[in-house]
């Protein structure tokens, strides 16, 4: 019988007690991999909490926190579970104004900064925010009474037991990424998340030998629960990546066995794998593909050609080994959410040798809803049900094919509801409880989910037809040329895209046909570069319905990112920004 929990702080103090010795947070300093491990985060777990409690905070406070992750993040997490203080994650990346916004939402009693730069912005707050008593810096020297290691040192000496949190008790309040307006607070209770790991106890294949590299933010509900969480929970260990463009060089470093990430990761990994191929010799080159060939018959229960199996020893030897070595040479298992995984890419990675299992879920289900797993694995699908959950279809929310309809979730998983947004928590909710999710898809006669849209992305042509732009844009980020795109077509006679060049591999081409790569803007503007665009287009998007075809391309000069404004934090597009931000150009394809 697997482990099961009460709530997060029985969680970490079982852990703690079982995998005392073993390593759970590596950290990169000085160049050397530093490794603590579960006891020594237990006892500053104990140190933070008393030194919060000595603060005043306790129950039903809530305490925002800005830093990326680090094993300080983690311990303020379980101190705060401990005391029955609601944990409320931010990012780095958001503008200040979000976190005025929300620590002023929540009524935040205190404030903890990650890096002396978020400190020195976020001590401003107390001035807009009259909740916020305490400005907390992770950093600060520890003659800082308001430091971690102040804290910590004043928690050692007057020590505070743990609560044991009521199954509605709030763990924490994340808040949604506002794509249609400001943030909501989603209200998860201990036992909201602890029945996601508990669900996954026997299901996920996870155990005291495994590590993670850890890039994904805990600030959202994906990273916060199935990495941190599961893999705690698992007697696992997980080293923090140093930076976004460090992940390549910190995979080969620590040799994870598993990786969780969202499809824009794997979307890179299979575009610099093709890339490397295209400049590769052609046996090399046809060992490869033949490999795959074999490796996707293989999974399908098909019979590979002789030729083909024959390559595919060949291909793991000579050519797989080496992929795989690039990350560490250990990686078995890949777990991928937060927005649909193209299956393209999921049998790329599957065929190198490393288990992609797809899930599917929200921040309002804590997140976890369905998982692909062993026993019960389909490429293409986000898995089956997991325990206790239930999955229906509601087709009356629209006027698409009729096996597709809004997916309606039910189970222990479904938040408490949105913080101080009755309304809005009502609009979300069926009569007998179920959870509206908003997105589109389809449950297979197997009982695998399918997604196939977003329920509010949707639009509709003048011809009558439903658009859903998501699966065109994920399939269309597959061309190496195109690093983003968002597709529009909203009550118009056909689809055009804003299209943001991949520019690294755009100038490449466009030096070997002699075109002057040397500024993005005049790039964009050449007839050679739009035609290239065009067919990219064309090719990514020939599997579509005809009314689904993207007829016409706008080139914009720079990427969807966070900081113009463009993505959310957990790298959702921002439609409405987008379509404003490039409003003449839209307006020209339509002209």
């Amino acid at each position: 019988m697997a482990e099961q929990f009460k709530n997060l702080v029985d969680m970490f103090e079982k852990s703690v007690k079982a995998f005392g010795p073993h390593e759970l947070f590596g950290t990169k300093r000085d160049g050397n991999w530093e490794w603590s491990t579960f006891a020594q985060i237990g006892e500053k777990v104990e140190q933070l909490r008393a030194g919060l409690a000595s603060l005043g905070i306790g129950r039903g406070d809530k305490v925002a926190v800005v830093a990326n992750n680090r094993e300080e993040w983690a311990i303020l997490s379980y101190a705060c579970n401990g005391l029955g203080a609601a944990l409320v994650p931010m990012y780095e990346a958001q503008a200040s104004k979000e976190w005025e916004f929300i620590t002023n939402d929540c009524a935040a009693v205190a404030i903890v900064a990650g890096s002396a730069k978020v400190y020195d912005k976020v001590k401003a707050l107390p001035a807009k925010v009259p909740s916020i008593k305490h400005v907390i810096g992770m950093e600060l020297p520890a003659s800082e009474p308001l430091s971690f290691a102040a804290l910590m040192k004043k928690g050692a000496e007057s020590p505070v037991p743990a609560i044991d949190p009521e199954p509605k008790d709030i763990a924490c309040l994340i808040y949604t990424s506002g794509t249609t307006g400001n943030p909501k607070g989603v209200i998860l209770s201990h036992s909201n998340i602890i029945s996601n790991i508990n669900a996954v106890q026997s299901m996920l294949p996870i155990s005291t030998d495994d590590r993670s590299l850890s890039f994904l933010p805990w600030a959202h509900s994906f990273g916060y629960t199935c990495e941190l969480h599961v893999m705690l929970s698992k007697g696992a260990s997980i080293a923090l990546a140093e930076a976004v463009d460090k992940i390549i060089a910190n995979l080969a470093e620590v040799s994870p066995t598993l990786l969780f990430s969202v499809p824009r990761i794997f979307n890179r990994i299979y575009d610099g794998v093709n890339k490397q191929m295209a400049a590769k010799p052609a046996m090399i080159q046809s060992l490869f593909r033949a490999g795959l060939r074999a490796a996707a018959k293989r999974r399908k229960g098909e019979s590979p050609s002789l030729g083909e199996s024959i390559a595919h020893p060949l291909a793991k030897s000579l050519v797989f080994s080496k992929i795989v070595a690039k990350f560490g040479g250990r990686l078995k298992y890949a777990f991928s959410g937060g927005a649909a995984l193209s299956k393209d890419v999921a049998e790329f990675i599957d065929g190198l040798g490393i288990t992609v299992y797809e899930g599917y879920g929200l921040t309002e289900t804590s997140p976890i809803t369905t998982a692909n797993r062993p026993g019960a694995h389909k490429i293409g699908s986000v898995g089956k049900a997991i325990t206790d959950v239930r999955v229906e279809i509601d087709k009356t929310q629209t006027s698409t094919d009729a096996k597709d309809g809004e997916i309606v979730v039910y189970g222990p998983n479904v938040m408490q509801g949105y913080f101080n947004r009755d309304d809005e928590t009502k609009a979300v909710f069926t009569e007998d409880g179920g959870f509206r999710t908003g997105d589109l898809g389809f449950v297979d006669g197997e009982g695998f989910l399918f997604i196939t849209g977003r329920l509010k992305e949707l639009y509709k042509l003048q011809n009558g037809k439903y658009v859903a732009p998501a699966p065109l844009e994920e399939k269309l980020k597959l061309s190496p040329f195109i690093a983003n795109c968002m597709v529009y077509g909203d009550n118009q006679l056909f689809n055009i895209a804003l299209v943001a060049p991949d520019f690294a591999n755009l100038k490449e081409w466009a030096k070997n046909e002699g075109i002057d790569e040397s500024e993005d803007a005049k790039l964009i503007k050449n007839a050679k570069v739009k035609s290239l665009l065009e067919a990219e287009v064309a090719k990514f998007t020939e599997e579509f319905k005809g009314f689904e075809e993207v007829k016409k391309i706008a080139l914009v000069p720079e990427d969807f990112t966070v900081e113009n404004g463009m993505l959310t934090p957990s790298m959702k597009l921002k439609r409405r920004v987008a379509v404003e931000t490039y409003k003449a150009e839209i307006a020209a394809l339509y002209a």
